[in-house]
């Protein structure tokens, strides 16, 4: 018991050397005064040393008094304490609210692009009483020009379609699904050749079935039933 009492007796001024020489505590939101704040930068402004506070927002700093503390977290206002004795310090950080300057719109600019009229474009209009001529005329202005693209969109589609059908429904395509290569097949290729709105009916088109199932029709079919019609003679021809 002497030896223990004699070695505490010789710990204790180191002990108390130890406890002057750090600042403990902990961090809190200033708002929610329950919630920790975890990685914290705790600086000693005067000595450079530094920590971060762990999940339950603890620190523990050396210091000495006299000493400069910093306390600063994004999204918080930084916070500086001085050192008047080194008991355990709590520390509650403001939310740093970034305010906008208000911005007043005095004129403003329109693109001159924007509401762009073709110079071109007539108005469309139904009907046109006309008393100059003594009745009603028409006058399709930009009903026309819609006519006129919805007749170039189809005649693109209908080309389309045929091109699909020369590169689906030829003799060797035929051929080699039927195995068939007689003279007479130009005759079935000419009588059961897809035409446009068949194609269009069915999306995508089925040319293996189609030329299975015609194909068998047509062989069926009488000799001569099976044939071509010829080209009607134009007049002056003899």
């Amino acid at each position: 018991m002497k030896k223990l009492f004699f070695i505490a007796m010789l710990l204790l001024p180191l002990l108390s050397m130890a406890q002057d020489t750090y600042i403990t505590g902990n961090v809190f939101d200033n708002d929610q005064r329950t919630l920790a704040l975890q990685g914290v930068s705790v600086r000693n402004l005067s000595t450079k040393a530094f920590v971060v506070t762990n999940k339950e927002g603890h620190y523990a700093l050396p210091a000495k008094t006299g000493d400069l503390i910093s306390f600063g977290l994004v999204g918080y206002k930084t916070d500086t304490i001085y050192l008047t004795n080194l008991f355990a310090k709590n520390v509650y950080l403001r939310v740093d609210v970034n305010t906008l300057n208000t911005v007043n719109v005095t004129t403003t600019k329109i693109s001159p692009y924007l509401d762009t009229k073709d110079p071109e474009a007539v108005a469309a209009k139904r009907l046109d009483a006309s008393k100059n001529r003594g009745g009603l005329r028409l006058n399709l202005g930009y009903g026309k020009w819609r006519k006129q693209q919805a007749k170039e969109q189809e005649l693109s589609e209908a080309a389309d379609i045929n091109e699909e059908i020369s590169k689906n429904f030829n003799k060797e395509v035929i051929q080699k699904l039927v195995n068939y290569r007689e003279k007479d097949l130009d005759d079935y290729i000419g009588l059961y050749r897809p035409t446009i709105d068949q194609v269009k009916a069915e999306t995508p088109f089925n040319y293996t079935y189609y030329i299975a199932t015609t194909f068998h029709e047509w062989r069926k079919l009488p000799a001569e039933a099976r044939k071509l019609p010829p080209l009607p003679k134009l007049k002056g021809q003899p």
